[in-house]
This record gives C-alpha cells, structure tokens and sequence, in this order.
C-alpha cells in the first residue's frame, strides 16, 4: 500500500515533535518534511507535493488558512487538515468557506490525528465530534437556502463554482484568470446563474452571494 505522505507546519517545537512521533510511529504515512512558518511552509509544499498538510492556524508569518488558500488557487491538489486551540464558530465557518479538509482541535490531536489523516486522505472531510454543533448549524444554514432558492439544484458544476467565488468578491476578470475560461464566459454564467435564481438587478447577483457565503460554500 502506497504511504500517505505529509508535511508538519507549526512554530511550536513541543506540539511538533508530538505530532512527528504520532504519524512517524504509523506505518501508513510517510513524513516528508517539516516548517515552522508561512513563507516556509508554502515553499515546502509547492515543492513536495505531499498528500496532506497538517497546518497550525497562527504562525509568525501568517495562518494555516491562508496557505491553504494560496496554494489551492494554484491548483496544487494537498489536501490540508487545520489545527487550532479555539473553540471558534466564525473561524470554523472561515476554514470551511476556503474547503478545509480537516478541522482538529489541538487538545484532541493526540487522539483524533491519525483518524482525521486517514479520513482525508481517503477523500473525507474531518471535524473533530466536539465541534459537531458548528457543523450541524452549517448545514442548517445550507438547507434552508437551497429551500428557499430551489434554483440552486439546478446550477452546474461550473455555475457552482462561479457563485462561490462572486461570493469572495471576486471580479469576472478574477474568476476568469483561476478558471481558465474568458470573462465573457463568466458574464453568460452570471446571466444564467440570476435566471435560475430568479435574481433582477445589476447588483442583486453580488449581494445573494455576499449574504449567502457561508450556505453556498457547501454547493457541491
């Protein structure tokens, strides 16, 4: 069986060296490399390639979640699995909008990382139980948009990631550049994506997306 290969980023040396003795003492991973901050860490994995990246949220230099969104827009396919002290909802939500693939609380890494690691790697998504309460209001949240906007069934693939990304702000021009596609089809998209929601008015396409971020981060 092939090892899952992973890459460690924290700047504490204690929490490290656990999380080292952890996935090394697991014969199913393979621990490529090691970084303790942002500038570090991002390299490491352009570089690499691992299958996972375990990422602390604070670094010197940076979050975990901003690497996380730097190299995905990059298209680099690690996968990557947060690691925080907080119980936090807004930061939970935050990590979700970017498509955090793991979410563990640090003071049940010891327990959780390897099952969250396995279950990433196998194409999971992975929160740790105490935080299921988050979760659930999520898709809470998810559930009564798509009920109040049935139209979004019937978005495509490509419709679906337009929208989550006007609901970061992003210009046409911008989504464009990361989907490899013209702005004029970003525009015919737009137009379609307001026709299937029932949307009017200049703006009215933005400000759904806006209102609406944390719900449609869960579009398939």
């Amino acid at each position: 069986m092939k090892s899952i290969r992973v890459v460690i980023v924290d700047d504490h040396p204690l929490f490290r060296a656990g999380l080292r003795q952890v996935i090394q003492s697991d014969q199913r991973f393979e621990l490529m490399a090691e970084a303790d901050t942002w500038t570090q860490a991002t390299q490491l994995i352009r570089e690499l390639r691992p299958d996972l990246a375990v990422l602390d949220v604070n670094l010197p230099d940076g979050t975990g979640l901003e690497i996380a969104q730097t190299l995905r827009s990059e298209g680099i396919a690690t996968r990557f699995v947060v690691l925080t002290m907080l119980k936090d909802e807004a930061a939970f939500n935050k990590a979700m909008n970017i498509g955090i693939d793991g979410y563990v609380l640090k003071e049940n890494a010891g327990t959780e990382i390897v099952s969250c690691l396995v279950s990433v790697a196998e194409g999971n998504a992975y929160v740790s139980p105490s935080l299921t309460g988050f979760l659930l209001r999520r898709r809470g949240k998810a559930e009564a948009l798509a009920s109040h906007k049935p139209g979004l069934a019937d978005l495509t693939t490509a419709e679906k990631r337009i929208l989550k990304r006007i609901a970061e702000k992003k210009t046409s021009r911008e989504i464009a550049a990361e989907l490899h596609v013209s702005p004029r089809t970003i525009e015919t998209h737009r137009t379609n994506i307001c026709t299937k929601l029932s949307l009017k008015g200049a703006n009215s396409l933005l400000q759904f997306a806006l209102e609406n971020r944390e719900s449609l981060s869960s579009l398939g």
